[in-house]
């Protein structure tokens, strides 16, 4: 029965259009990364390649602790990443002046160009899907979107390493 107060109607509940969203997501999901997928090919680089090129690219001087809390892999997986992306010269790794034990990840100008490659496909697509949607919707997306998220990661969303510095003070 529909909330006539709210406006609301529950039928979004039910289970096949809770598997449509899930279709939904798996379909959005292959194409926004398709493009990325066919430019990291050409370099030999995968989507933890990806990933690792965007956090640090977010966050310039980001600890391989602070990027393992957001990435959420092993430290074996993200060190042959990182290797990969160091030895080829997309990022660098410098000691930290306050404990040298720290190694601190920046993109270099190579990595950047990457990087601006790789996220201008997806800000495109994002951006020709926020038009087609509407403000309204776009603010209903990020909540849906939000919602999927741990709650303990929802304070990492634009600004992924604050969030985790917040949490390692704890």
């Amino acid at each position: 029965m529909t909330d006539l107060k709210s406006g609301i109607n529950p039928l979004f509940l039910r289970e096949e259009d809770l598997r449509q969203g899930i279709e939904l997501l798996f379909y959005a999901y292959r194409d926004f990364t398709g493009e990325p997928d066919r430019i990291l090919r050409t370099h030999g680089f995968g989507r933890a390649h990806h990933r690792t090129i965007y956090f640090v690219g977010r966050n310039p001087g980001i600890t391989v602790t602070e990027l393992l809390g957001i990435l959420r892999i092993t430290k074996q997986s993200l060190s042959r990443v990182l290797g990969a992306l160091v030895e080829e010269g997309f990022i660098a790794q410098d000691a930290d002046i306050d404990d040298r034990r720290r190694r601190l990840l920046t993109l270099t100008a190579k990595g950047e160009a990457l990087e601006a490659e790789l996220t201008q496909t997806q800000l495109k697509r994002f951006a020709r899907a926020y038009r087609e949607a509407g403000a309204e919707a776009v603010e209903g997306f990020r909540r849906v979107l939000m919602g999927i998220v741990n709650p303990d990661d929802r304070a990492r969303v634009g600004n992924p390493v604050a969030a985790s510095r917040d949490r390692s003070s704890d």
